[in-house]
C-alpha cells in the first residue's frame, strides 16, 4: 500500500512536469537582438564574412527558436544549428557566414527568426551590404555578350541556328522599295 502512493506521486509529478515542459512553446518571451539593422563597408566580390548577432531572452520565460530562414542561399548558418532554446536572462551568440560570390551591387539580406516571441511569431535580422566587382579586371558588355555566343556554339548559331528561327515568317516582297506604292 505504501508503494502505491510513491508511485501515484511520483506519477503526478511527472505529469506535472511533462505538462509545465509542454506549454513553454505556448509562454511568450522577449527577444533583444544588439545592433539588428547593419550597414557593413564594401566587399570585393567573392569573399566571405562571418556576421555575428547577439540574442538576449530578455523575457521572464525560455525562448525557444524553432527555425531560421535566410533570403539567400550565399547565407549559411552555423553548423548543427537548428532549433535552440535560451534561458531567460540569457544571451546567445548566432553566427552566419556570407559569400558574396552570388551577389553584385547593393544588396538587403534578411534572416527571419521563428520563435515564441510576444507580439509576433517572427523576428527579423537585417543587414546590407555593398558587393563591388574586383577592379583590377572588369569585363565588358562586348566581352560578355562574346563569351555568351561562345558558349552557345559561336556564329554558326546565328547563321544557322534559334536567333533566325523566330517561328513565324512574313508575307513580304522584300525585293519591294519602301517608296513604291
Amino acid at each position: 500500500m505504501r508503494y502505491g502512493y510513491i508511485k501515484n506521486a511520483i506519477f503526478a509529478a511527472v505529469m506535472l512536469l511533462l505538462g509545465s515542459c509542454m506549454d513553454i512553446a505556448n509562454r511568450k518571451t522577449s527577444i533583444e537582438i544588439e545592433d539588428n539593422e547593419r550597414h557593413y563597408y564594401p566587399l570585393l566580390a567573392g569573399q566571405e564574412k562571418d556576421l555575428s548577432f547577439n540574442l538576449k531572452n530578455i523575457g521572464k520565460n525560455p525562448m525557444m527558436i524553432t527555425d531560421i530562414i535566410t533570403s539567400c542561399g550565399c547565407l549559411k548558418v552555423e553548423e548543427g544549428l537548428g532549433a535552440f532554446s535560451i534561458p531567460p536572462g540569457k544571451e546567445r551568440l548566432l553566427t552566419f557566414s556570407y559569400n558574396s560570390a552570388k551577389n553584385v551591387g547593393y544588396v538587403k539580406h534578411y534572416i527571419t527568426l521563428y520563435g515564441n516571441f510576444e507580439k509576433s511569431p517572427i523576428r527579423e535580422i537585417i543587414f546590407d551590404i555593398n558587393v563591388v566587382p574586383n577592379a583590377l579586371y572588369t569585363k565588358d558588355y562586348e566581352e560578355l555578350y562574346s563569351e555568351e555566343i561562345r558558349a552557345q556554339g559561336g556564329l554558326k548559331t546565328l547563321v544557322d541556328g534559334a536567333e533566325n528561327n523566330k517561328g513565324y515568317f512574313m508575307d513580304e516582297d522584300f525585293n519591294k522599295s519602301i517608296h513604291d506604292k
